[in-house]
């Protein structure tokens, strides 16, 4: 894969973690969600896989899954499914991530984004 194909640019938002005595939990910033805000922004390819709606509780739920592929880096290499990816205001939550095509070249994040 070429450079040419990283036409987009993707935050990474990683929740705060908090331990009260009893637990530990990751919090997201609702008020300033750019306070979550990991790193800079990075170029990244994006392909959307498959797209569904599901029936829970009585409601419709639709998602989409994407994947992003980005550049491996020491930042890239970092991102966990704890965290988060925004993509033209969007909100992705990641649910995979692996190493893509060529030794240490790319990173394919998997994301799920409910619409």
């Amino acid at each position: 894969m070429g450079a040419a194909k990283l036409d987009r640019r993707v935050q990474v938002r990683r929740a705060t973690a908090s331990d009260n005595g009893f637990n530990s939990s990751r919090n997201w910033n609702a008020a300033d969600s750019a306070a979550d805000n990991f790193g800079t922004p990075v170029w990244a390819q994006k392909t959307d896989l498959s797209d569904g709606e599901r029936w829970r509780a009585g409601e419709v739920a639709a998602h989409i899954t994407t994947r992003f592929v980005v550049r491996y880096s020491s930042f890239t290499v970092s991102i966990t499914p704890a965290d988060r990816i925004v993509c033209e205001g969007d909100v992705y939550e990641i649910t995979g991530i692996k190493e893509g095509e060529g030794r240490r070249q790319w990173l394919e994040i998997t994301c799920a984004r409910m619409v």
